[in-house]
């Protein structure tokens, strides 16, 4: 999985303080409904989605992921399961399990014992699902780690999680000549596979000693087995380990599968595997069957090409494909559905019908899996902004800083409690402490409102929110849109400190390549905002920039956006002044 209407990774607020400031002033009063929910039904307890939940719920799941896939694979034994086109690599469910009982064993053999931390540092190949598979059916516990990471970031992974092994692609060795790791891990447990699964390799060394080797007899994971400590990377500050066990990668998986009514079968992936959202797409395109088309890595303009090439059902959409020019070859009669996550909600009638799935949004997090979904079946609420109802196996409410639930309509922060969820931060029990509420209620610091019909709507971050003149902004409607605009390639909204107001809005802009005349740029803006936003929202200050600082998740950073100048007004442009600062 990774959140506005909402990204699929979204770290916990370790800041109650700003959370508790924030719900004890807006919390006091009704909020306005907005206009876009009025007449949102809610869902008939007799429609499919319905249903299938209460079905999904009544029944047991797998005992472990590894026997749910050997389960899939006797279903269907010579269906391709994961195609990486870039490399002309692909793997049937068969072949698939067969592997990751050939590497599991070669892993043991190597050392790997069952509650093990590994670290693992692969590229979007066969080595990554096969590695964490492998892993799983050993019982041991798979630390993915990002490879974008500097040495530091790989370092206090490996630390903070007490990995004891590192499975790593030379390839990263590589590129990486100055790593050393041999004060955290005896080098004897380092397992190097080589860029190719043609080559004669620590990747076939591992898979023959498996292969020839008696079959392993510990492991016997079960639900409540951990499978990854997955750091979430935040905007600022150390990322977090979140614990995530057997039973939240099924729930996960089968709530993914059912939003869609179970009739996904050709899944395009192109997130890199050491994120949540291709590891749960895997497991999600096996409760059908599914084949998954695995891109190496993301390329937006090849991006309606592998939609169109593979005939995918199925897809995250980025939201800057859509800014390519239209053409009579976007509308795809087999696409069925595309995740919209963090898509101005306005544009979804609009991707219907250019591109022909149904655009669907949610609510989703590292820490809990999916928990809101726009229904698949719910056409009347596209385009409203809602982030739907709970899922199976989640409860949600409203709560102000004390965990009390709220009334309809009143704003409050997004609490979710349910079977799957994350089992805490691993080595920070301070931390996985402040997440929850008495009763198992977790705290997501973000904040948002439940209506009179049971629709939840997502407002934005805690931290993300600029308090002007007693008004509470959210950073993230601005920021939908100011990339409403065809110069702007993306944006970002921070408060600046302001005497007589509390806080005024900024915008960083970057600006479109074609685009380099910055007042321009920032006149187009401002137009564009008079029609959309409220006057107090519109940003006061506007500064151009290039590129955006980026945390190794690839979200923009805002603490470095913070840090590069004392003063923000420095250097940009004042709306009311009508002058260069």
């Amino acid at each position: 999985m990774d959140r506005t209407p909402c990204k699929p990774t979204i770290i916990v607020s370790n800041q109650p303080s700003k959370v508790n400031f924030y719900i004890n002033s807006t919390c006091k009063r009704k909020m306005a409904k907005h206009s876009e929910g009025k007449g949102l039904l809610p869902m008939d307890a007799a429609s499919p989605t319905s249903q299938l939940i209460q079905n999904i719920q009544s029944k047991t799941l797998p005992q472990s992921v590894p026997r749910f896939l050997d389960d899939r694979t006797r279903s269907h034994p010579d269906t391709i399961f994961l195609n990486f086109f870039d490399d002309g690599d692909t793997l049937s469910y068969q072949e698939f399990t067969r592997l990751t009982k050939d590497f599991a064993q070669g892993l043991h053999q190597a050392g790997i014992c069952q509650g093990q931390h590994v670290a693992v540092m692969l590229p979007t190949s066969r080595y990554y699902p096969i590695t964490w598979i492998a892993l799983s059916r050993l019982s041991a516990v798979t630390v993915p780690i990002n490879v974008r990471y500097t040495e530091r970031e790989i370092r206090f992974a490996v630390t903070d999680s007490d990995s004891e092994f590192l499975i790593i692609a030379r390839e990263f060795l590589e590129s990486l000549p100055g790593l050393d790791l041999s004060d955290l891990i005896d080098p004897d447990r380092v397992i190097v596979l080589e860029n190719s699964p043609d080559d004669d390799s620590g990747w076939h060394a591992v898979l023959n000693a498996g292969s020839t080797s008696p079959v392993i007899s510990d492991g016997s994971p079960s639900l409540e087995t951990v499978m990854n400590i997955q750091y979430t990377s935040g905007t600022s500050g150390l990322p977090k380990g979140a614990i995530l066990d057997n039973r939240y990668w099924l729930t996960f998986s089968r709530n993914g599968a059912a939003q869609f009514l179970d009739q996904l079968e050709r899944i395009l992936v192109a997130q890199p595997f050491y994120y949540v959202d291709a590891q749960w797409l895997m497991l999600m395109g096996c409760w059908t069957g599914a084949t998954l088309f695995i891109a190496r890595e993301m390329h937006s303009s090849k991006f309606l090409e592998w939609l169109r090439r593979y005939r995918i059902q199925y897809c995250n959409f980025p939201e800057v494909v859509s800014r390519a020019p239209a053409t009579s070859a976007d509308f795809m009669e087999h696409l069925i559905a595309m995740s919209c996550y963090s898509h101005r909600p306005t544009n979804f009638p609009k991707y219907e019908k250019r591109f022909g799935g149904k655009a669907r949004q949610g609510f989703s997090m590292t820490e809990v899996g999916c928990a809101l979904s726009v229904p698949f079946d719910a056409d009347h609420v596209t385009g409203s902004g809602t982030v739907g109802l709970p899922v199976a196996f989640r409860k949600v409410r409203i709560c102000d800083k004390d965990g009390n639930t709220l009334e309809d309509n009143e704003v409050g922060e997004i609490c979710i409690k349910g079977s799957g969820l994350f089992r805490g931060y691993y080595n920070n029990p301070d931390a996985t402490r402040s997440a929850f509420h008495p009763g198992g209620w977790f705290r997501t610091g973000d904040i948002g409102r439940r209506d009179e019909n049971g629709w939840f709507w997502y407002l934005g971050r805690v931290k993300d929110m600029v308090r002007r003149s007693g008004e509470n902004i959210s950073a993230v409607e601005v920021e939908q849109v100011l990339r409403g605009v065809d110069c702007v390639i993306e944006a970002a909204v921070l408060p600046v400190p302001d005497e007589l107001r509390g806080e005024e809005v900024k915008a960083y802009l970057r600006r479109a390549p074609q685009f380099t005349d910055d007042l321009a740029i920032i006149n187009a803006v401002v137009d564009y905002c008079e029609s959309r936003l409220a006057p107090f929202k519109i940003p006061r200050y506007f500064e151009c920039i290039d590129e955006f600082p980026r945390t190794p998740s690839n979200k923009i950073k805002k603490s470095d956006l913070i840090k590069a100048k004392p003063d923000l007004r420095v250097g940009v442009w004042d709306r009311v002044e009508e002058k260069w600062l």
